[in-house]
């Protein structure tokens, strides 16, 4: 992993992994970021501003690139999708926020796990303006690339260098975080449903009186 960290090459490869993870959401980007941001630390190299700047243009462009599928296939992926299955339940939720929120969704579903790429096909989907979309984006991109990549760096420096240390600090932080995410959310959730106004039941006709 030195020699790896050490070679111009790990800014493409970020870059790369970032890009396949935003319409392909099974490639770990979180994992790489983190990694690459603890050896930063331990070592120097690579550099973390780069880190972070990899990270955030390869999910920009992965974005952008699950737009231009769910704008041009969306409607059929949408289709395919079984009613109350796990994926669809996503597609159903990120359409309500975007519906909800706008493009401020964009920025708050890059930290939910599987959130982004529906959230990005779904504004291709339903025509999203392209400029407000890449706008939003770029927050979104760029303030997820420092939080990757200071997790790992900070975790390096808390574990005084030691690369493995660091590691399993940095994984350990970042999926706390994400359970903790998850956790809020629900709880939202549940208690936006607790206070839904309940309809009432319609009063029964009296008989009519001899």
């Amino acid at each position: 992993m030195d020699g790896i960290m050490a070679t111009p090459w790990v800014y493409l490869g970020i870059f790369t992994i970032a890009l396949l993870d935003g319409f392909f959401p099974v490639v770990p980007a979180e994992t790489v970021v983190i990694t690459a941001g603890v050896f930063a630390s331990a070592n120097g190299k690579p550099i973390l501003v780069l880190v972070i700047l990899a990270g955030a243009a390869g999910a920009f462009a992965g974005d952008h690139i699950s737009y231009l599928i769910g704008r041009t296939a969306g409607g059929a992926i949408r289709r395919k999708l079984k009613s109350g299955s796990k994926k669809g339940k996503l597609f159903d939720w990120a359409e309500k926020a975007l519906a909800e929120r706008g493009g401020m969704v964009l920025v708050i579903s890059r930290y939910i796990p599987g959130g982004r790429t529906a959230t990005t096909l779904i504004t291709g989907t339903v025509g999203y303006p392209l400029r407000r979309f890449s706008s939003f984006d770029a927050i979104a991109a760029l303030s997820w690339g420092v939080y990757s990549a200071c997790i790992g760096y900070f975790a390096g420096e808390a574990v005084e260098g030691d690369p493995v240390k660091g590691l399993l600090l940095g994984f350990g932080i970042a999926i706390s975080i994400t359970i903790i995410i998850e956790v809020v959310r629900l709880v939202m959730k549940r208690a936006k449903k607790k206070d839904a106004p309940v309809e009432a039941a319609p009063m029964p006709v009296a008989a009519e009186a001899d």
